[in-house]
């Protein structure tokens, strides 16, 4: 199977595409003005203490406080304080540090966790971790004690307590490249510790690393043949990013110079836009509805316009198939996490519903969110909960409906500036004009004109055109169009 990381990088925008054997597998997006804070380690204080939830609120220096739940203060021992009274374990007014596990979402603030954790490429050191763990998915008992041998003698020489987790990366990987990871991990803790002393309440400590960056680092498998950046800076600092820490990775790093956008020419962008609809359609005939709400997601399997060529159960169950291989890629894709509820053509055949329900465990063996999926319901349904550590797809680019009462979602004007910005690239460069003028709603010209007036003038100053703004009273916030003068 052959991979691809696709790396768009704007000023207010990263966005970064997987692709395997030429389908878009997943997209990830990271605006500059609303960063994703899992990872980041913040000096905290805790401003109210909830005995009958068993869980605190802490302040870290953000709009709403974060939550951290008894479960996720380290006791102790070494693990989670599960048995303790959240009372006995911290107290108002108290400071406390802590790491960002979950981004917020909805109307909901970040969750904390006090067991603090430091990944690297191919290892994950924890302070509060005892004995060397092993990732789950190396089974091979040899490579297992292999890697323990090479992370022991490291760590009886740290100047501060902690272990290592060996990532599935880890695997193969000889111990002088390892030793690295490691002695790499070590000092970016005591940098840490340093400035944890120093800190106050609310005050960060220590950053995780941009979307581009952590890309190379958790996403850049064996797999993976290549990876394309667009942005001559970004590509300078992902070499020596790479070159520092994953040398191996140095040689498949590419800057992408092209005229094209880069997202236009591997069809990203139209993926983009479908993953924003209900209806996935199925090779076959058949097609996906998909639901997303604050409680859980829902997804119902139809054969629609796919009849078969022998029986309705030989129609069905092939219909089943082909969705749940589509269903572990819109997961990816749409970043959907939660609960999920899906509704599969109902089978009469109990060999047909084992085989469709190891077809899709097979398959989310392959996500690199966890999951975990029950047998096939009474009512023929299956439930899987997928991690959600950061906003889907749809939450980051669309927000509710005014006009429908939030039954159904648009795009924000922050989207639909860049794209406007995106579209002026694309016809600046096939298009020999004076000018272009943008026809949009009044509520995205008054964002051009303050918000994005910066990127707007350095836009206009990099194509050398004049870009003059004209507001659509019947244009909604994300209909625009881009008029050749």
């Amino acid at each position: 199977m052959s991979e691809e990381i696709l790396v768009n990088v704007t000023p207010p925008e990263t966005r970064v595409a997987v692709i395997e054997n030429g389908v878009v597998q997943e997209v990830l997006i990271e605006r500059s003005r609303r960063r994703g804070l899992v990872g980041n380690i913040y000096k905290g204080r805790v401003c109210r203490v909830l005995p009958g939830m068993q869980a605190a609120f802490v302040d870290i220096g953000l709009e709403r406080a974060a939550f951290l739940h008894a479960s996720d203060i380290v006791g102790t021992g070494n693990g989670a304080a599960r048995n303790e009274n959240i009372a006995e374990l911290v107290r108002e007014g108290g400071d406390v540090v802590v790491q960002v596990v979950k981004d917020p979402l909805g109307s909901k603030g970040a969750r904390l966790t006090t067991n603090l954790s430091i990944p690297s490429r191919y290892l994950v050191y924890m302070p509060q971790l005892i004995s060397p763990g092993i990732s789950q998915k190396i089974d091979d008992e040899n490579e297992r004690e292999r890697l323990r041998g090479i992370i022991a003698p490291v760590v009886a020489t740290l100047r501060h307590r902690g272990n290592f987790i060996a990532r599935t990366a880890a695997e193969g990987v000889d111990a002088a490249t390892l030793e690295v990871d490691m002695n790499f991990l070590a000092r970016l803790w005591h940098t840490i510790m340093e400035r944890r002393a120093s800190a106050t309440p609310g005050e960060l400590i220590h950053e995780d690393l941009p979307l581009y960056l952590r890309a190379l680092r958790d996403l850049a498998t064996p797999e993976v043949e290549k990876i394309r950046i667009d942005s001559r800076a970004s590509w300078r600092k992902a070499k020596q990013f790479s070159k520092e820490l994953i040398p191996d990775l140095a040689i498949n790093i590419d800057y992408y110079p092209g005229e094209r956008p880069i997202f236009d020419l591997y069809g990203v962008e139209d993926e983009i836009q479908k993953a924003l609809e209900r209806k996935v359609d199925l090779k076959s005939g058949g097609h996906l509805i998909i639901d997303q709400t604050e409680a859980m997601t829902t997804i119902d399997v139809n054969t629609g316009a796919f009849v078969g060529h022998r029986n309705l159960e030989e129609t069905i169950f092939k219909t089943n198939m082909e969705a749940a291989q589509a269903i572990y890629r819109q997961l990816r894709l749409r970043n959907l996490g939660g609960i999920i509820i899906i509704d599969f053509i109902d089978m009469n055949d109990e060999e047909h519903k084992r085989q469709v329900l190891r077809a899709l465990e097979k398959f989310l063996t392959k996500d690199h969110a966890k999951t975990q999926i029950t047998e096939v319901s009474s009512l023929g349904l299956v439930e899987m909960t997928r991690k959600r550590t950061r906003e889907s797809l749809e939450h980051i680019l669309c927000e509710p409906c005014a006009c429908c009462g939030g039954k159904g979602s648009m795009k924000t004007a922050e989207s639909t500036c860049y794209e406007i910005f995106r579209e002026i690239l694309r016809e600046a460069r096939q298009f020999d004009v004076e000018s272009l003028l943008v026809l949009a709603s009044q509520e995205v010209v008054d964002r051009l004109l303050d918000e994005e007036s910066p990127t707007l003038a350095e836009l206009e100053s990099f194509i050398d055109k004049t870009i003059r703004l004209q507001a659509e009273a019947l244009y909604s916030p994300e209909h625009y169009d881009v008029v050749l003068l």
